[in-house]
């Protein structure tokens, strides 16, 4: 199959898909799940050009993955799934039919709504004695696996975050009072500061000692921090939990959950989580508010302070 295709205007189809993947700003994990996801549409309306097809089309291809007639397994795809397959071809098309970009006549996806995927956030946080549990195996493993999970749970990265992170990345305020973390292609391919508190910072110092990274100045370093991958830093969180965990399997994600739950509880405002965490949109912090406001009083707490006087304890 030949995906170039005929001319659109000045540019062929591949030229499109490869400036709108450039324009987006997008991470590299980032970039490469939206190549494949637009790869993948692409073979399904391989006898059309990207300008030619129609609603019926798009909606067509998310029947085939719900149903699991195209799906690469034969297998129904999970809402989730579904959604991230149609999203970047509804952007795509969003982009490209922008007057102000103008490579294509019409967005074909306006009218595509993406499945409901539940979410499953509410529970997927450690508690303080969970971390605790999780942080002593990391330790007894060694430094440098404790301080991969001391970082995701109190600086609340992503995964690909913090496989990416440079010696580099790291700055102190102009009063030399704190150090700060310059997060740089994060979702989005946003860029955000996050403060790194002290305690933390003296264990990176002593890791990079330890390391031997220590020849050139802090904010000239370019080595990375953790010389491996996203997939490895999974590995090492989710054995960590099989043995200090029993009844959860935590990931990496679910440390950055845990960041913004106790960060809540202990007092944090919305707008603080919504900075560090590099939410775009203030609703989906406000997601883990309703698991704290859960967590600290619920309805039944309050009808038994009203029946207190005689209620047999």
């Amino acid at each position: 199959m030949v995906l170039s295709g005929e001319q659109n205007g000045d540019f062929n189809d591949d030229q499109i898909v490869d400036m709108f993947l450039s324009a987006c700003g997008l991470s590299e994990p980032s970039q490469l799940s939206y190549k494949r996801a637009l790869y993948f549409f692409r073979s399904f309306v391989s006898h059309l050009l990207l300008k030619n097809v129609t609603w019926r089309e798009v909606e067509a291809y998310k029947l085939g993955l719900i149903r699991g007639t195209i799906s690469r397994s034969g297998k129904p795809l999970a809402p989730a799934s579904v959604s991230a397959l149609i999203a970047p071809v509804k952007s795509f098309y969003r982009w490209g039919s922008d007057p102000n970009v103008g490579l294509l006549p019409r967005n074909p996806t306006s009218s595509v709504r993406l499945p409901q995927v539940k979410v499953t956030s509410k529970k997927h946080y450690l508690t303080r004695n969970e971390v605790q549990s999780l942080l002593t195996a990391l330790q007894r493993q060694n430094l440098r696996n404790y301080l991969i999970g001391l970082s995701l749970v109190t600086l609340g990265l992503r995964v690909s975050e913090l496989s990416n992170l440079s010696w580099g990345d790291f700055h102190t305020d102009p009063a030399g009072m704190s150090v700060w973390l310059n997060v740089v292609n994060g979702k989005g391919g946003k860029t955000r500061d996050v403060k790194v508190p002290m305690g933390l910072w003296s264990i990176f110092e002593d890791y990079r000692a330890h390391t031997g990274n220590v020849a050139a100045p802090l904010t000239e370093d370019k080595a990375k921090v953790f010389k491996i991958t996203a997939r490895q830093i999974e590995r090492i969180i989710q054995e960590a939990g099989k043995i200090s965990i029993l009844s959860k399997r935590p990931t990496p994600h679910w440390l950055r959950h845990t960041n913004a739950t106790l960060a809540l509880l202990k007092g944090a405002t919305l707008q603080q989580v919504q900075e560090s965490l590099g939410h775009t949109h203030i609703n989906t912090t406000q997601r883990y508010l309703h698991t704290v406001e859960q967590i600290k009083k619920a309805a039944p707490d309050f009808v038994e302070e009203m029946l207190n006087d005689f209620i047999a304890l």
